[in-house]
């Protein structure tokens, strides 16, 4: 496999070097996610103190109802693109990190037989 211990030496610097962007790349990623979740936090909570607000001056009962209800659909449609935002952003950052990591592999990995 290794013809020398030169070249053992540089396999094993390339493999941590393929490490270290990994976890680079990984940490990318994680900083995209806390970002995104940190706004889509800021929103929902500036979301619900307007609604407070709405239902405090409703003149009725029906009324404060139907802006909750609303504000609830609202909501809910809004979790479920934010989280399927978040999931790709997971598989992006995923792959990301296992790019380097698979190019190393490649080098070693035995040819399939065609």
């Amino acid at each position: 496999m290794f013809k020398s211990f030169e070249e053992m030496q540089a396999a094993g610097k390339q493999g941590f070097d393929a490490y270290i962007a990994s976890a680079n790349a990984f940490n990318k990623g994680f900083q995209t996610l806390a970002t995104e979740a940190a706004e889509f936090t800021k929103k929902s909570f500036e979301d619900t103190v307007a609604l407070t607000e709405k239902v405090v001056a409703a003149k009725s009962i029906e009324k404060a109802v139907e802006l909750q209800q609303a504000h609830v659909t609202k909501s809910y449609e809004g979790f479920m693109a934010q989280a399927t935002k978040m999931n790709q952003f997971y598989m992006d950052a995923a792959k990301d990190a296992y790019k380097p990591i698979e190019a190393e592999i490649e080098k070693f990995a035995p040819k399939a037989a065609k």
